[in-house]
């Protein structure tokens, strides 16, 4: 897991060099092609550093009331801070600070995780409680959501939900409540995007991106120009021509573009290799924790990480409609590749610890939770 992660995130700064060399030369006047290129390989190194230190700390001091409702205290002050700060592309989803700037949506993607594994394993008996479980952790998902939503980000927000979902269904949820949860969740999604006009439109550029090329469909038509123009082995590494001002933010959301001309479909799939191999390994890390928290916090981070990279690989290659979300490791963005890979750090630290005794349950024998994860997860 450790050499996937620092492996992917390494590749992604070369990415992110190569589809940013010109915007930046560009922005500084001919100045530097790379100051993009610097605070990416800057903010990797923090993230490799704090992986490993993650993975030396042991997880099982995050089950705490203490740590479980601080994150989420210290989470949500920082989503409501972010409206007090100025609109970037029409969207409030950054603090900043001078030259820097932090996302606290990503660090929702570890806050609701943790709260779930710490709230669930203490309620293990009330698990299917409407009233003293259900209720609450939904108050919370809620929150977060409404909170990333407003920003507005509808691809983080539909992330956490796909999170949510997930870790309680492991926990044992009753199916009638989860079935009722993702019914309320497709409806509010399509409520979303009827009472937003731009919604609206991208639904029908993705049902249709030619005919709108122009304006809704210009991304995603310029996506599939690139991965269709690299063919099997590419163009050749910095050799992509779509980055250079067709392309929007090449650099970012679209990166898996760049990755497919200049690379092709030899590179394209090795990158789907590395999150598959990634899947696995945290999978496996998940079901074979010590203990139930471990097994929760694991489904919940391992899921984080690999729905929101299948998602921007989804939109690049237009299987669903455009919404801009980072492909993790590799998408530029200081505060996504920091807490994408503190949380395989996090991983890391259950995997360590995955060959001690099985911490035994007051309710429950441990097996039983861990055929149940297993075939949740499955």
């Amino acid at each position: 897991m450790f050499a996937i992660a620092a492996g992917l995130g390494l590749f992604g700064t070369l990415m992110v060099y190569s589809a940013s060399a010109m915007i930046s030369q560009r922005e500084t006047q001919g100045a530097t092609q790379f100051s993009y290129f610097y605070k990416q390989l800057t903010f990797t190194l923090l993230g490799i550093a704090a992986m490993y230190l993650a993975s030396r700390f042991d997880y099982r001091k995050l089950q705490s009331e203490k740590v479980a409702y601080g994150l989420l205290a210290v989470t949500t002050v920082f989503l409501l801070a972010v409206f007090f700060f100025p609109e970037i592309n029409g969207a409030r989803r950054w603090i900043r600070f001078g030259g820097l700037s932090f996302q606290p949506s990503e660090l929702a993607k570890i806050t609701l995780p943790i709260f779930l594994a710490y709230f669930l394993t203490k309620n293990e008996a009330e698990v299917t409680d409407i009233r003293s479980t259900v209720i609450k952790c939904v108050g919370v998902l809620a929150l977060l959501v409404a909170l990333i939503f407003k920003e507005p980000d509808l691809g983080t927000a539909i992330v956490l939900c796909a999170v949510f979902s997930t870790v309680y269904f492991a926990a044992g949820a009753n199916i009638l409540h989860i079935a009722a949860l993702a019914g309320s969740m497709v409806l509010l999604g399509i409520t979303a995007i009827l009472i937003a006009p731009w919604r609206i439109l991208r639904v029908f550029a993705f049902l249709d991106p030619y005919a709108h090329s122009d304006d809704a469909g210009f991304q995603v038509v310029q996506s599939l120009l690139a991965i269709g123009s690299g063919g099997i082995s590419g163009e050749g590494y910095g050799m992509g021509l779509q980055k250079l001002f067709y392309l929007p933010y090449p650099y970012s959301d679209f990166i898996f573009s760049v990755v497919g001309e200049e690379l092709g479909l030899i590179g394209t799939f090795a990158v789907v290799s590395a999150f598959g191999l990634l899947l696995w390994r945290g999978s496996r890390t998940a079901l074979t924790a010590p203990d139930r928290f471990g097994m929760l916090l694991g489904i919940g981070l391992i899921t984080g990480i690999i729905v929101q990279a299948l998602f921007n690989i989804s939109v690049v290659i237009s299987i669903v409609p455009a919404k801009g979300i980072p492909l993790p490791f590799i998408s530029y963005g200081g505060t996504s590749v920091l807490m994408t890979l503190l949380s395989v750090g996090i991983l890391l630290s259950i995997s360590e610890r995955s060959g001690e005794p099985v911490v035994e349950s007051k309710l429950k024998d441990p097996a039983v939770h861990r055929r149940k994860a297993k075939k949740a997860f499955r």
